[in-house]
């Protein structure tokens, strides 16, 4: 899961998160069908140590007391190739329904001889509704959230 967020309303900082992971049910309908991720908080990564280690710590993140986000999802319906979304997604604490739009990038036969499905999202969030409310002049308060992934038919 990659993000980015204004800096200082002058430019953007990216980062990602490299501990995720996920399950996607793809039922015969899509009112069948589930979606969901869990996203460690303390491996965010910036590319940049102290920052990474100022947005672990309660000013942002607060990896210790809430060492994950979640999504899970309410609702999906079918939207031509792409699915729309509803779902709770908890962050520092705080669950919000968000709308989300995963967009089917392609489905089938891998080389393994696995059938797989891979979808792709991007959408945006803001923090202070999440209850992180620092520094909301000099970081930003909206984070765009952009994640793509494969499901293997088991």
């Amino acid at each position: 899961m990659y993000f980015r967020i204004k800096h200082l309303g002058m430019s953007y900082t990216y980062g990602r998160f490299n501990d995720v992971d996920g399950s996607i049910v793809v039922g015969d309908a899509p009112s069948d069908s589930a979606f969901s991720f869990t996203v460690r908080t303390k491996s965010v990564d910036t590319h940049n140590k102290d920052r990474d280690k100022h947005l672990r710590n309660p000013d942002f993140f607060n990896a210790v007391q809430y060492p994950t986000i979640t999504f899970k999802s309410t609702g999906i319906h079918a939207h031509g190739d792409s699915l729309h979304v509803t779902g709770d997604m908890t962050m520092h604490g705080v669950t919000r329904k968000i709308d989300i739009h995963l967009l089917k990038m392609g489905e089938g036969k891998d080389p393994w001889g696995d059938y797989r499905i891979g979808y792709s999202t991007e959408f945006t969030i803001k923090r202070s509704d999440f209850g992180m409310s620092k520094m909301l002049k000099a970081v930003g308060d909206e984070v765009d959230l952009m994640v793509s992934f494969e499901g293997i038919k088991g």
